[in-house]
């Protein structure tokens, strides 16, 4: 497993699981599945009602191996809520510590979110803080104000919304990329895609892995969500191989530079 550095040199893995659609019994064993596989990185949300079921898994581990995600969403819009509500994740999680929490979408409370949030570092409740779905400008504004600059701004990111410009402001700004339906939830025949069977037949790799991989290559970590173990397995299988820069070139083309999921 490869690490990215975040910007309070905190050290998190550049391919996790997402949950998200996971539920109950089945969330749990899929988490087990991943983490028996090598998966690291977790990652799930209040707005998921997965947060128990993701605590019931990784409780069966050492804690100190895991990199736990969870975000905070609408309900959770005060400085007192974002309080109650880290209170809250910690013990559906069954941990003393969620090693990033971010804002799930923009909120106009997100800086009093944040400053809840920001305590709960200083308290050593949470190890990195960050955002999810903020554009250029929405997250341009929110940096003017707040004391701690984004570890992570989540976002959509695949081969057919890369948003590369988006990526280097935030590099600009000691704030990582982490890319949310790496997959782009099948559409557009992401999984036929010629331009990514082609390369993937140099190297002896799917359509999902060359996506996977160009976005890791490029410097976007990813957390795509499976639960099937053998696709599980596959997604963990991408650092073996590079792409060269004609291959990188030939998937860059196939940017629309429009979302498929009407966030932005």
């Amino acid at each position: 497993m490869d690490f990215v550095k975040l910007n309070n040199g905190i050290e998190m893995p550049v391919l996790g699981l997402g949950t998200y659609m996971l539920q109950g019994s089945e969330c749990e064993k899929c988490i087990s599945e991943a983490i028996n596989l090598g998966y690291k990185l977790i990652d799930t949300a209040q707005m998921y009602g997965n947060e128990q079921a993701v605590g019931n898994a990784i409780k069966h581990y050492n804690r100190k191996d895991l990199f736990i995600t969870t975000k905070l969403y609408s309900p959770s819009t005060s400085y007192e809520r974002t309080k109650s509500d880290i209170e809250k994740s910690l013990n559906n999680l069954q941990t003393d510590y969620i090693d990033l929490l971010l804002i799930h979408e923009p909120y106009s409370q997100s800086l009093e979110m944040y400053k809840a949030m920001t305590e709960g570092v200083n308290e050593g409740k949470i190890r990195a803080i960050g955002i999810s779905n903020f554009n250029k400008n929405q997250y341009l504004n929110f940096i003017k104000f707040c004391c701690i600059i984004p570890a992570v701004n989540q976002v959509e990111c695949h081969i057919f919304y890369r948003q590369k410009d988006l990526q280097k402001l935030l590099k600009e700004n000691g704030t990582h990329m982490q890319a949310w339906s790496p997959f782009a939830c099948a559409k557009n025949n992401f999984f036929n895609n010629p331009v990514l069977k082609e390369i993937g037949e140099k190297y002896g790799k799917t359509t999902g892995q060359v996506g996977l991989k160009y976005l890791v290559q490029t410097g976007v970590s990813v957390i795509p969500k499976s639960s099937k173990t053998e696709r599980m397995k596959e997604n963990l299988n991408i650092f073996d191989f590079n792409l060269t820069n004609e291959d990188v070139e030939k998937i860059m083309s196939l940017d629309r530079g429009k979302t498929l999921f009407g966030w932005y």
